[in-house]
């Protein structure tokens, strides 16, 4: 019994700590990734949106050669530059840029991907009913 209680306490003392550590951790980045994911209301993106696979695979393949195949981060401007190039989207203009939008107003796929990507990450092409997309989530706010 005295080993349990023993136990128990350092126990404790370690989630006392953990829980004011990651609260702290949390505020400072406008809270945690897992909890951010699927909760909050808007995302701020940009994206590459191409007809053809090919094409997406192409400025993927891009994307992956400067930064994703090194585990880098793709900076927004550096993605803005793809997107000029590649995109078939009016907002390829503007460096694929779609800004703020709520849950809702995006396509369902899209959406999905939208919401899921941590922000500063870029996904992985996929389709949805306008063509094939690559998205860079740029951040996140309820």
């Amino acid at each position: 019994m005295g080993k349990d209680a023993k136990g128990g306490g350092k126990g404790k003392a370690k989630q006392a700590g953990g829980s004011e550590d990651g609260g702290a951790k949390g505020k400072a980045k406008g809270g945690k990734a897992s909890d951010g994911l699927g909760t909050c209301t808007y995302v701020k993106a940009r994206h590459i949106l191409c007809e053809k696979q090919g094409k997406i695979n192409e400025a993927y393949k891009k994307l992956q050669d400067g930064w994703l195949s090194n585990g880098d981060k793709v900076p927004p401007a550096e993605f803005a530059k793809i997107a000029a190039e590649y995109s078939e989207c009016p907002s390829g203009k503007k460096g694929g840029d779609l800004g703020w939008f709520p849950r809702g107003k995006m396509a369902g796929p899209f959406q999905e991907v939208a919401f899921n990507t941590v922000v500063g990450a870029t996904s992985p092409p996929f389709k949805s009913t306008h063509g094939y997309h690559i998205i860079l989530a740029e951040g996140r706010k309820n």
